[in-house]
């Protein structure tokens, strides 16, 4: 009985957490945008670990430690990542001009393609939400949405 008082407890406070549904919405709109992308037959699936590291890369690359600390995982796992992306023609290594020894992580040249569909299959799950909230709520949710990353950013 414990256990189910806890388990319920512990729901309630998932539901009435605003971050916890940020999150868990963000979850949702990754996973219906990675369900959509096409698999290429002999590549990797690119799954959410890979799209959780896109924003933490530069335009102009980002050297594999960086990337590793601002995931906040291990420079292994990242190479893991990276290794992946560059199998799919995402990423790629490429020499950093400030450190002759030291390599940078950039966008491979079909990456900003690869980006691009990203942001299309992202722009249809948009037109579904505005579809099933209606355009003031939907207009309401993406200023709300806006406010927060301000207020997060320090703004």
């Amino acid at each position: 009985m414990e256990e189910r008082v806890a388990k319920e407890t512990f729901e309630a406070a998932k539901r009435a957490s605003v971050s916890q549904l940020l999150m868990k919405a963000g979850r949702l709109v990754n996973e219906r945008a990675l369900a959509r992308v096409p698999e290429a037959p002999g590549r990797p699936r690119l799954r959410p670990s890979h799209t959780a590291l896109l924003p933490h890369l530069d335009l102009e690359g980002t050297r594999l430690g960086v990337l590793a600390e601002r995931l906040g995982v291990t420079k292994q796992a990242v190479t893991q990542l990276v290794d992946d992306m560059e199998a799919m023609g995402v990423l790629e290594r490429v020499p950093d001009p400030t450190d002759g020894r030291a390599k940078l992580v950039v966008f491979a040249d079909d990456g900003p393609t690869l980006l691009m569909q990203g942001m299309r299959y992202l722009a249809e799950i948009d037109g579904e939400l505005a579809a099933a909230l209606g355009p003031r709520r939907h207009a309401a949710l993406s200023s709300a949405l806006a406010a927060v990353i301000a207020a997060l950013e320090g703004e």
